[in-house]
């Protein structure tokens, strides 16, 4: 059962991650002539389009996008509570609280990983191009500004990714 247990919450977490990931390099507006945006949608498309047709986007917020990433959470947090034997009676509240809990997981871990990618690229390839390092751009850099501002670079080495991964790893203790 616990085999069973991990393929459900890997299988849904990287679909989860995947939906993330569209509404992320929408909001950031990344360039979606890059293959890994292209692949993304891709990816995505069978969920949001049909979900397109009824939702329209409020703004510059794809409507569809966040009604994906709440259904994918749904679903996979009800799939493991009914895996887990989580009696019916607290699915309520507990639904709630670990659908908001998934999704601020999901998006601080994609965060974390993405700032580790974005320095380490940053540090072996400075100044080139990869698709990869467009897309890293795009999605980090407003996260690392605010911690630009107000610590510059000493030596000439860039600190602020190693304090966002520090916040976002004591967010992620905060959550656990």
């Amino acid at each position: 059962m616990n085999a069973i247990i991990f393929i459900i919450d890997t299988l849904l977490g990287l679909a989860l991650f995947v939906v993330m990931a569209r509404l992320l390099l929408q909001l950031t507006r990344a360039d979606f002539r890059n293959p890994l945006c292209q692949a993304v949608v891709r990816l995505t498309n069978p969920l949001i389009l049909p979900l397109r047709r009824f939702l329209p986007p409020l703004g510059k917020v794809d409507t569809a996008s966040v009604v994906a990433v709440l259904l994918v959470a749904t679903i996979k947090v009800a799939s493991l509570f009914a895996l887990n034997d989580v009696g019916m009676a607290a699915w309520p509240l507990l639904w709630v609280r670990a659908v908001l809990t998934e999704i601020a997981r999901t998006l601080l871990w994609t965060y974390f990983y993405a700032i580790v990618l974005y320095a380490l690229l940053s540090l072996i390839a400075p100044g080139g191009y990869s698709p990869l390092q467009s897309v890293l751009t795009n999605l980090c850099e407003p996260v690392l500004r605010p911690f630009r501002r107000i610590l510059p670079p000493i030596a000439g080495i860039d600190l602020s990714p190693l304090w966002a991964c520090i916040l976002i790893q004591a967010a992620l203790i905060l959550l656990h």
